[in-house]
């Protein structure tokens, strides 16, 4: 046995003490991170060491008599510590780049001081372009991870003093060489130069509005981060010269999320904003996810999104407007007349009734219109629902007041039976208009299927229906539109064991975070607990397709919700055929989000492996793979290359999936480690 003097001890014992509380230290740490982070799955002594993220402070401003204009900027890690700029002394480089901008007195806009011109390589013509301030500015080191920054460009000497300026910052931090990515911030400061306290902003949608969609709001490479920082260059006095389209945010932004409904490209022609290396951002296939009518989605009115500004949605002008409308010609009377922005308000006053001149009213989505009764369905009582019966339904269907409707007087009510509740294979859908209403209100609705004799498990009941109703519009005009029903269901044991709900792998409210209320099939489908109902795994196109149309498609909901979303990424056509004939093409969706964030969709980690080992395989015709199994399948709708298949294929076998050998929770190459930013 080794004998050690006592010095020798105490010091060996130091060490193993601060390798364990470095350790215990370093674990705490990555526990700031979550699963959507790559430094979450990263060392922890690397993250001990090396600390990822990145914060920014601007902690003062000030504009000289001689116009010099000056920021002190604080850099730190997400645990406050100072970062270097150079990065020789803590790890990772970073640079900042500085924009300056004021809001004219008696404007609501932003005028950038830094800016360049800009020379189309295309047409030849420039045009001024708010940005960065150009290389030349001065840092000064003040304190350990505080500089101050000297612009280059400087205000005119008769700058408004008293008026709102704002300073914005973007930097990055450079962690590749850690395998950490590289972390982004930005940052901006109001002030008034004169020193009177700030009054105007800027501020009619916030961050978190634009999040709920886009994930966390960022542009030009991820650097330029929050609606704060893009106000600052997206201004009127922005023009991209290789288009002739203004880059102000109100106009940009309305007219790419207009992007394929606007006039202009339903006419044929494109919107297109020409970027950084000639690079073509074509915006003309764009679909918003919601009704482009429903304002509200992104002006909120209430709660904790509502910015300071929101009700600036209220306040027509000729460039917010025209961005969506962008066939009219005010100047000229062309479809519209108004020669100055204040004649908008003096017949589009803020509110009014649906579907009048009012800015509320002219953008009323009549499926959501004040006029519709309303209708609501209940399942009150399932009796004989058990193996080889047919099942006995009593229901209610009533408008919003509570008044029974009769079966009869929907324009559609359907009652489907579906089991089991492990994968979907066995489907009624049957009509129930023609079922008499009790003096009760209630009706019972027998089924003329019955449940097969050999089933087991649990099945589930689900009603669908609406009621057409006629809206009067400001002219008198009669819009009849589907006032549909949210749809029900009820699940149930067939064979006495424990009723055993349907996984739940997605929620209804994350898809209505963007789609703000999913109601595809004529609003008749509205709910998640529907859909799977028919989109199987063995569902395809098939019996809508002509022979002329090819091979069926996939309509299994998970094979089909991944190709959808990732539709620009296809490599091959995505087209669905469905009712009546229609062609559903998917193939220039692009997911506002990043396509790796599944939890942006998912529920309760459902999208780890292994699935459920009652899973089906897919059927998938048009697919690589014309047989999938589930993780295949599903996993194919994102990672679409012949190579990906092949490597599905390798681990499949007649005894099924291998995948959670290495995208298993604990792998190396586990789901949630492969899709981490």
């Amino acid at each position: 046995m080794t004998r050690y003097s006592i010095r020798t001890r105490v010091i060996l014992f130091a060490v193993a003490l601060f390798a364990v509380l470095g350790g215990i230290q370093a674990a705490n740490r990555k526990k700031e991170f979550t699963a959507r982070d790559k430094a979450f799955f990263a060392d922890a002594r690397t993250i001990s060491f090396v600390r990822p993220g990145l914060n920014l402070k601007i902690v003062a401003a000030e504009i000289l008599t001689d116009g010099t204009i000056r920021a002190r900027v604080q850099i730190s890690d997400p645990k406050g510590v100072p970062l270097e700029r150079e990065g020789i002394n803590t790890p990772g480089a970073v640079s900042m780049s500085f924009i300056a901008a004021y809001i004219p007195n008696g404007q609501t806009q932003y005028v950038s001081y830094t800016t360049l011109t800009q020379v189309s390589t295309i047409t030849g013509k420039s045009a001024i372009q708010a940005g960065a301030d150009a290389a030349g500015g001065v840092f000064t080191k003040t304190a350990e991870g505080e500089y101050l920054y000297t612009f280059r460009t400087k205000a005119p000497t008769t700058f408004e003093a008293d008026s709102t300026h704002t300073i914005g910052v973007y930097s990055s931090r450079v962690l590749t060489e850690f395998d950490l990515g590289t972390n982004f911030a930005s940052a901006t400061f109001n002030f008034v130069p004169s020193g009177g306290k700030v009054a105007v902003v800027r501020d009619v949608i916030k961050d978190a509005t634009c999040s709920t969609c886009h994930g966390e709001i960022s542009a030009h490479g991820g650097a330029r981060r929050g609606i704060e920082m893009c106000v600052l260059c997206h201004t009127p006095q922005t023009t991209d010269p290789d288009t002739g389209n203004t880059v102000d945010l109100a106009v940009m932004a309305h007219k790419i999320h207009a992007g394929s409904s606007l006039p202009s490209v339903k006419a044929g022609g494109k919107y297109q904003i020409i970027g950084f290396g000639n690079s073509v951002n074509d915006y003309s296939k764009v679909g918003f996810p919601s009704d482009i009518r429903n304002c509200n989605v992104c002006h909120v009115q209430s709660g904790p999104n509502t910015a300071t500004q929101a009700t600036n949605m209220y306040q027509p002008s000729r460039a917010a407007c025209g961005s969506c409308h962008d066939d009219l010609d005010f100047a000229a009377g062309k479809g519209h007349f108004a020669a100055t922005d204040n004649q908008c308000s003096e017949c589009h006053r803020p509110d009014g009734k649906d579907f009048d001149l009012s800015i509320r009213g002219s953008h009323q989505i009549p499926e959501y219109s004040a006029q519709l009764p309303g209708t609501k369905l209940a399942i009150l009582d399932i009796k004989d629902g058990i193996a080889g019966k047919k099942p006995i339904v009593t229901f209610a269907v009533k408008d919003a007041k509570g008044n029974p409707i009769k079966p009869s007087d929907m324009n559609s009510l359907a009652i489907i039976l579906a089991g089991d509740t492990k994968e979907y294979t066995t489907l009624f859908s049957e009509s129930a208009i023609a079922t008499p209403m009790a003096a009760s209100g209630e009706a019972t609705y027998t089924f003329t299927n019955a449940i097969p004799a050999t089933s087991k498990g649990s099945f589930t009941i689900s009603m669908t229906g609406y009621k057409n109703a006629n809206l009067t519009r400001r002219d008198d005009s009669v819009v009849t539109v589907r006032d549909a029903a949210i749809n029900v269901w009820k699940t149930f044991s067939i064979d006495n064991s424990p009723v055993a709900q349907r996984r739940k792998v997605v929620s209804i409210d994350k898809c209505n975070v963007c789609h703000f209320q999913l109601a595809p099939h004529g609003r008749n489908r509205n709910q998640i607990e529907t859909c799977v109902l028919c989109h199987t795994p063995s569902g395809t196109d098939v019996a809508r397709r002509t022979p002329a149309q090819g091979a069926s498609e996939s309509i299994h909901l998970g094979t089909m919700i991944h190709r959808i979303h990732a539709g620009k990424k296809q490599i091959r056509d995505y087209t669905i055929i469905g009712f009546g004939g229609s062609v559903n093409n998917f193939n220039s969706v692009g997911f506002p989000n990043e396509l790796n964030n599944c939890a942006a969709c998912h529920v309760n980690g459902s999208e780890a492996l292994p699935l459920p080992e009652t899973n089906l395989n897919v059927s998938d015709p048009r697919g690589w793979i014309p047989s999938a199994g589930p993780a295949a399948a599903v996993c194919s709708g994102c990672h679409v290359s012949k190579a990906a298949a092949s490597h599905f294929l390798l681990n499949s076998s007649q005894l099924g999936e291998g995948c959670a050998v290495c995208h298993g929770p604990n792998a190396d190459f586990a789901v949630s480690k492969v899709h981490a930013k």
